[in-house]
């Protein structure tokens, strides 16, 4: 605790693999994985193949769940969480995946996305799941997105290290921004980050790590501070981050 890192994240036992096609798709699909050296590799493997076994994957509107779903959902789940020692991410149960857009109960309206920590379910468009890799740079992923609210409030609920480590973090960059005016000033008048990011500290917090992972050389540059306690947050000290 610190020097705000675990211990040791990744064990070298006991390590699952995927079947030679999911492999395939992270090959071909998967930027992130392609960056790792190769022992990483194989730790991302193995956390992949347990993340699917892990959740239940459920489609909505008839889609049938293919492969390419289940891994590529996985795969960011799986970079998100890369750098702590647990990363199932213990408040999601049930990933639902719609073919696109689709209307939530929960405030009666059309969602891309969204997160119930009470039902402990994810729910994507895999459309616009689809849509948040494919242009790169832009800041806007959206299974990035929910997968950073199910880890923040995750971080809230235990008390493993990882989890620890990722509170007390953002914890200091609230009151980094809160304590230093100039920097706050910087940020909103930069417009690096999108005007959601200001709507309340949970959203503050999933768009900053949206920008990390898909703007790191940018973010770095521009807010060198604020990157520096993302990445400790995340413990991301691999693929060139």
């Amino acid at each position: 605790m610190r020097y705000k890192k675990p211990f040791f994240v990744h064990s070298p036992f006991f390590l699952k693999k995927l079947k030679p096609n999911q492999k395939f798709i992270l090959e071909q699909q998967f930027k992130f994985y392609n960056k790792l050296t190769p022992k990483h590799k194989i730790y991302f493997e193995h956390r992949v193949a347990s993340f699917i076994i892990d959740k239940h994957f459920i489609g909505r509107d008839n889609l049938h769940v293919t492969e390419e779903m289940k891994v590529l959902i996985s795969a960011t789940a799986v970079m998100l969480t890369f750098g702590f020692r647990d990363f199932y991410i213990g408040l999601i149960n049930k990933i639902f995946i719609y073919p696109e857009e689709f209307y939530s109960n929960m405030n009666q309206d059309y969602h891309k996305g969204e997160f119930n920590p009470r039902l402990e379910t994810l729910v994507l468009s895999w459309k616009d799941f689809k849509k948040g890799f494919e242009i790169e740079k832009d800041k806007l992923n959206l299974g990035i997105h929910e997968f950073a609210h199910a880890i923040h409030l995750n971080s809230m609920k235990e008390r493993d290290v990882s989890s620890t480590i990722f509170s007390d973090s953002f914890k200091e960059l609230t009151e980094l921004l809160a304590n230093t005016e100039t920097l706050r000033k910087d940020l909103i008048s930069s417009e690096y980050f999108r005007e959601y990011a200001y709507t309340n500290q949970y959203e503050f917090l999933v768009v900053i790590i949206e920008s990390f992972i898909e703007s790191p050389e940018d973010f770095k540059t521009q807010f060198p501070e604020i990157y520096s306690k993302t990445k400790q947050m995340l413990n991301f000290n691999f693929a060139g981050y």
